[in-house]
């Protein structure tokens, strides 16, 4: 009973992800101007990924869903970023957010002048 108790735990909570996962995940946000984590069936991913594409800079595009350590990585994102969900967008190595994050810069005409800095 209490093996199923635990392993029930667990599932929910399966503690800190890895001090070396997370330094990976910090090593690609530092080495990339423009990082992107997303999921390839998200329709937010897609229309910050068409927002990004907009004005053709080149970024480093994750795709969560398609990678085998998907969930450790975005279990290592929200220790970093507080943000859990996808897109999760850093420039020059800051967390931009989400989505809507995105697009609010961009409604502010603030985007433009982010990525001219790049």
């Amino acid at each position: 009973m209490f093996q199923s108790i635990k392993s029930y735990i667990v599932a929910l909570w399966p503690g800190p992800v890895s001090p070396e996962l997370k330094k990976s995940v910090e090593s690609a946000i530092e080495s990339n101007k423009i990082l992107v984590y997303s999921k390839t069936y998200c329709p937010y991913c897609t229309a910050t990924k068409d927002l990004l594409g907009k004005y053709g800079v080149d970024y480093k595009l994750i795709e969560l869903n398609t990678t085998s350590d998907g969930g450790e990585v975005q279990r290592a994102l929200q220790e970093i970023s507080g943000q859990r969900t996808v897109p999760n967008v850093f420039i020059n190595g800051e967390h931009i957010g989400g989505n809507s994050d995105l697009q609010a810069l961009e409604s502010k005409g603030e985007l433009r002048n982010l990525l001219a800095t790049l």
